[in-house]
C-alpha cells in the first residue's frame, strides 16, 4: 500500500477530500511520478507511451463509480505538463475527482500544467470536480495552467465544478467545449485570489447540435492587490440555449474584469450573458456587525456564503 507524509496527506484532503486511498479507480501522482494506482472491472487507467499522462477508459453502461486522479507537487523548481484523456462510454454515469496541490518550500518556481480531454459518449453523464490549492513557506511561485477540452455526444451531460481555494500565484484556466444534439454542459467555477496573485479564466463553448445547452457560472473574490480576468465566448450554431454568469467581489485594491462574447449563428439560438462586479454591500456588513461580529469576521461570513 502506498504511504504519504503529513504534507502530502494534507494536500490530498484539500484537493480531493481524501483521508487515505479512495474506493474504486484512482491514480495518484506525486512529483511527476505515479505514487498509487487502482483499476476496476469497468474503469481502466493506462499510462501514455508518447507523452506524460494517462488514459482513463470507462466502459459503456458503467454506473455509480468514481475515478480519483489527484496531483501533488512537493518540490521547489519542479515544472511539468501532463496530458490526460477520458473516454466515457455510452450510457454511463460516473464521477471524476481531479485536483492539484503545490507545496513549495523554496525560492524556485513550481508549475503544473494539465491538459485534460473528455470524450463523453452518447447519453453518458459525468460529474467532474477539480480543485487547485497552494501552500508552502518558500518564496517561489506556485503556478497552475489547466486546459480542459470537452466533446459531448448526442444526449450526453457533463457537469464541471472547478475551485481555486488559495495559494496559487498565477493561473490561466482554459476550457473549450463542443456540444452535439441534445447535449448539456454545466460549469460552476469558484476562484479566490489574494496578495498579488493573478487569475485568468477563458471559456469557449460551441453549441453545434439542435437542443444543446450550456450554463456557465463563475463566482470570484479578488482581494489585496490581486487581479482576475473572466473571458467567456459562446457560439450558437444551431437551435440551442446558453447562458454565462460572472459574479465577482473586489476587496482592498483587488481588480476584476469580465469580457463576454455571444454569437447567435442560427436564428433559433438563445444566448445570454450577465456580469456583476462590485464591493461587499455596506448594509450586509452593518447587519452582521450589529450581531456582534467584527468587520473582518463579517467579511469572512459574507465571502463564505458567496462562494458556496
Amino acid at each position: 500500500m502506498a504511504s504519504f507524509d503529513k504534507i502530502q496527506m494534507s494536500i490530498l484532503e484539500q484537493v480531493s477530500d481524501l483521508h487515505g486511498l479512495p474506493q474504486g479507480a484512482y491514480n495518484i501522482r506525486i512529483d511527476s511520478r505515479k505514487a498509487a494506482r487502482n483499476t476496476t472491472a469497468n474503469i481502466d487507467i493506462v499510462s501514455k507511451q508518447d507523452k506524460d499522462g494517462i488514459d482513463i477508459i470507462i466502459r459503456p453502461g458503467t454506473k455509480n463509480e468514481s475515478v480519483h486522479i489527484p496531483v501533488i507537487i512537493d518540490k521547489a523548481g519542479l515544472t511539468e505538463t501532463v496530458y490526460n484523456d477520458f473516454f466515457i462510454g455510452e450510457d454511463s454515469d460516473v464521477t471524476i475527482v481531479a485536483g492539484c496541490g503545490i507545496h513549495n518550500p523554496g525560492d524556485s518556481m513550481s508549475e503544473h500544467a494539465g491538459v485534460h480531454r473528455f470524450f463523453v459518449g452518447k447519453n453518458a453523464r459525468v460529474k467532474y470536480v477539480e480543485k487547485h490549492y497552494g501552500e508552502g513557506e518558500g518564496t517561489g511561485e506556485r503556478i497552475m495552467n489547466p486546459s480542459t477540452i470537452v466533446f459531448v455526444k448526442e444526449g450526453g451531460y457533463m457537469e464541471m465544478e472547478t475551485v481555486q481555494i488559495k495559494g496559487i500565484d498565477s493561473t490561466y484556466r482554459k476550457t473549450e467545449a463542443t456540444l452535439e444534439r441534445n447535449s448539456t454542459l454545466i460549469i460552476n467555477e469558484k476562484i479566490f485570489t489574494h496578495g498579488r496573485q493573478k487569475a485568468t479564466t477563458d471559456f469557449r463553448v460551441e453549441l453545434n447540435g439542435e437542443g444543446s445547452h450550456t450554463h456557465v457560472t463563475s463566482r470570484a473574490v479578488s482581494r489585496d492587490d490581486s487581479e482576475q480576468l473572466f473571458i467567456s465566448k459562446m457560439y450558437g450554431n444551431a437551435p440551442c440555449t446558453g447562458r454565462t454568469e460572472c459574479d465577482a467581489i473586489v476587496m482592498d485594491n483587488g481588480k476584476a474584469k469580465a469580457i463576454p462574447e455571444v454569437a447567435a449563428n442560427d436564428p433559433y439560438a438563445e444566448l445570454a450573458h450577465e456580469a456583476t462586479i462590485g464591493r461587499i454591500a455596506g448594509d450586509q456588513l452593518i447587519k452582521l456587525m450589529t450581531l456582534g461580529l467584527t468587520q473582518e469576521e463579517a467579511e469572512r461570513e459574507i465571502i463564505a456564503g458567496f462562494m458556496k
